[in-house]
């Protein structure tokens, strides 16, 4: 069997009186894609902050490679990294150098970073020596998204967060990188967890999505398998039951209301 990557036991977690997690359980299995999907305000991203170990649970546990991520933040460097739903590209580094930003914090020598930087931005289709050296105000949104994808990866994380990472993109570049991205963490073998308000994009991309409904608590799991995601019919009805537990969707076709 493989092992449990992420495991969350009984976890809540209260903003004062407030419950923006409420005895949320699931485990993320090693190589596994999992969508946390859910509408604004279903503290999808609170789940996201407690794994990453920004925020402590106010009840439960929550386990990253076995280790408590907030108590023990400093174990898991190196071992998790994360890509927001902005590029968050230092403006004064290079596609390159910026790339490389998690290897200049782990200390490892300026040729080391620039190889291993340039191989991670090959990896996610961007290439050329003009390309490399350009500053993230030269890039389009796209290219920075993938620069930001890049920097997440070229680490070597066990784990990778993806939250809200294609959101702010043009349909078709969202599409675009989101099927690149998917090619590549699966190739890889890499854990991913992404949080979205988008159904499309969870059913395009993850093996798994839970389903949240506020404060965070599992409304529906649903396991998309290949033969699933290539059956219009079954895509449809996993689509409405999807859009159902999290309380309707908007005119956007991908998005929840």
């Amino acid at each position: 069997m493989t092992r449990a990557v992420i495991e969350l036991d009984r976890v809540d977690r209260y903003f004062g009186a407030h419950p923006a997690v409420l005895d949320l359980s699931f485990a993320v299995m090693e190589g596994e894609i999992v969508a946390l999907l859910g509408r604004t305000g279903a503290g999808k991203s609170t789940a996201l902050h407690m794994i990453m170990g920004v925020l402590e649970p106010t009840g439960g546990t929550v386990r990253v490679e076995g280790l408590d991520p907030y108590a023990q933040f400093k174990a898991l460097r190196g071992k998790l990294s994360v890509s927001f739903q902005n590029d968050r590209l230092l403006p004064w580094r290079s596609a390159w150098e910026n790339v490389a930003l998690g290897l200049d914090i782990l200390g490892f020598d300026r040729e080391t970073q620039r190889s291993r930087a340039i191989e991670w931005l090959e990896n996610v289709k961007i290439v050329g020596a003009e390309n490399v050296r350009k500053y993230p105000h030269e890039l389009s949104g796209g290219m920075r998204q993938r620069v930001s994808l890049a920097r997440a990866l070229c680490v070597d994380p066990a784990l990778v967060l993806l939250d809200e990472s294609f959101s702010q993109l043009d349909h078709v570049t969202s599409k675009a990188l989101r099927a690149d991205f998917t090619e590549l963490v699966r190739r890889l073998g890499k854990t991913c967890v992404l949080i979205t308000h988008r159904i499309d994009d969870a059913l395009e991309m993850a093996d798994r999505i839970l389903v949240l409904a506020a404060p965070a608590r599992l409304a529906l799991e649903v396991r998309v398998t290949r033969a699933g995601r290539a059956d219009p019919g079954w895509l449809e009805a996993q689509h409405a039951a999807i859009a159902a537990a999290m309380g309707g969707e908007d005119e956007d076709r991908g998005e929840a209301a």
